[in-house]
């Protein structure tokens, strides 16, 4: 069966995540739907990560397969018509090999998460930023973040509820800065584990607050116990920015 690969932006908050739920909405039920209502027969949609209630994608990679060929521009154009009005949008639509998988030939994925450092309540960025009133110091979270970058046993920053085989994981990059009253935190690996980014953003947002120092997040790293956790930060500051393929830059 002929495979595509979708591009996917949107918004998480109407939705209880991306894989599909048995107890309310899912970005991956509205796809599904919609493609099953162009092609007339059922679509299973696979994606590069799986994302929980409230957290958005800003290039989230999925594909589908569909019993005969179609032109990749005129199926992301009926798909966009189809998924209306949820905050679902396919930026890219493109014919693959059958044996590309979105989640199993995924090299790498990114995560961004988005902190609006002020007082004044959320307008514009209500349910897309977690808003902390007192001030942060980026520098020191970026500082201590470092802590955390490579192979570590990432336990404390794990949900009770993950299903990896293993807390081991890479982290590539776990970068912080400050753009104006935005605390933008960057995150990159081959994998995560389930609420670590979550976990990581909250640990380091309570030494911006200054009520935790760079040994206290290494302390809390090497105890590989999750009640040692300080914070897991709220979902609707965090995006699924970028997947990674090989011969993709």
């Amino acid at each position: 069966m002929p495979r595509y690969a979708l591009t996917l932006e949107f918004d998480g908050t109407p939705f209880m995540g991306l894989q599909r739920q048995a107890h309310g909405p899912s970005v991956q039920q509205a796809v599904e739907e919609a493609a099953q209502s162009i092609v007339g027969h059922p679509v299973t949609l696979f994606a590069a990560g799986r994302t929980d209630t409230g957290v958005h994608a800003l290039g989230m990679r999925a594909h589908i397969d569909i019993d005969r060929p179609f032109d990749p521009f005129r199926l992301g154009e009926a798909l966009n018509a189809r998924l209306k009005p949820d905050p679902i949008a396919v930026l890219d639509c493109v014919a693959v090999a059958d044996d590309w998988h979105a989640r199993f030939s995924c090299l790498g994925r990114a995560y961004e998460y988005r902190i609006a450092n002020r007082r004044a309540p959320l307008t514009l960025q209500a349910g897309r930023a977690w808003r902390v009133p007192r001030p942060l110091d980026a520098q020191a979270m970026h500082e201590a973040a470092q802590e955390l970058v490579g192979r570590h046993d990432f336990t404390t920053f794990r949900s009770v509820h993950c299903q990896a085989a293993s807390p081991l994981k890479t982290l590539d990059r776990l970068d912080v800065r400050r753009e104006g009253d935005m605390v933008i935190i960057e995150t990159a690996a081959r994998s995560f584990l389930h609420h670590q980014v979550r976990s990581m953003v909250g640990c380091l947002g309570l030494v911006g607050l200054g009520h935790w120092t760079r040994a206290d997040l290494v302390a809390a790293r090497d105890a590989r116990d999750r009640r040692k956790l300080g914070h897991n930060a709220p979902p609707e500051g965090l995006y699924f920015v970028k997947a990674v393929y090989p011969d993709e830059p």
